[in-house]
């Protein structure tokens, strides 16, 4: 038995679950987010307060399958629940991020500054100019914002200037050591 597979999900209060067809229907207070999943391989069930996942087969297939869909229907029932977050920080000189209506407008040392159009279901909110919050229901979705920001400008590895996660460490490399200027 899958060791994720096997328990299972709370649902919190606020928070309906059901089950269309091949579709899993997750709704609550921050959203609504739906999951196609393969009947063939997983059945899910719905009771009062929980989810249960159980696999049709003991294939690897079947077995791979039952821990997958437990952990997204548990990231489903978490962010229509509390929300997902990640947070960025822009680091360098001159470097720093501002909103202007749907849109996140970043100077990062191009000659122009760039614009990320924010998608819908996701929440950006700046604590300072040089501190991003992602926020959404959908995990995939908010990482995946955070990496397309994280993109436009990734940590440099000499000067640690760039966009990075929060809890994200550079190491800086030491550059040029046995340079003409140096002594010797």
């Amino acid at each position: 038995m899958s060791k994720v597979g096997k328990i299972p999900v709370q649902i919190p209060k606020g928070v309906k679950v059901g089950v269309k067809g091949a579709t899993l229907l997750v709704e609550g207070k921050h959203g609504r987010l739906t999951q196609v999943y393969r009947p063939d391989r997983v059945e899910i069930a719905v009771t009062d307060d929980l989810v249960m996942v159980t696999r049709k087969g003991e294939g690897k297939e079947y077995r791979a399958f039952h821990g997958l869909y437990r952990s997204l229907v548990a990231n489903m029932v978490y962010g229509v629940s509390q929300r997902w977050e990640k947070e960025l920080l822009v680091k360098g000189l001159g470097y720093r991020a501002r909103l202007q209506g749907k849109k996140l407008i970043l100077d990062l040392g191009y000659s122009q500054p760039v614009e990320y159009a924010i998608p819908e279901g996701v929440e950006i909110e700046l604590a300072s100019p040089t501190e991003i919050s992602i926020r959404g229901a959908d995990k995939q979705v908010v990482g995946q914002v955070a990496a397309k920001i994280r993109a436009l400008r990734k940590p440099d590895p000499y000067k640690g200037k760039g966009v990075r996660y929060k809890n994200e460490e550079v190491h800086l490399k030491a550059g040029k050591l046995g340079s003409a200027g140096g002594v010797g």
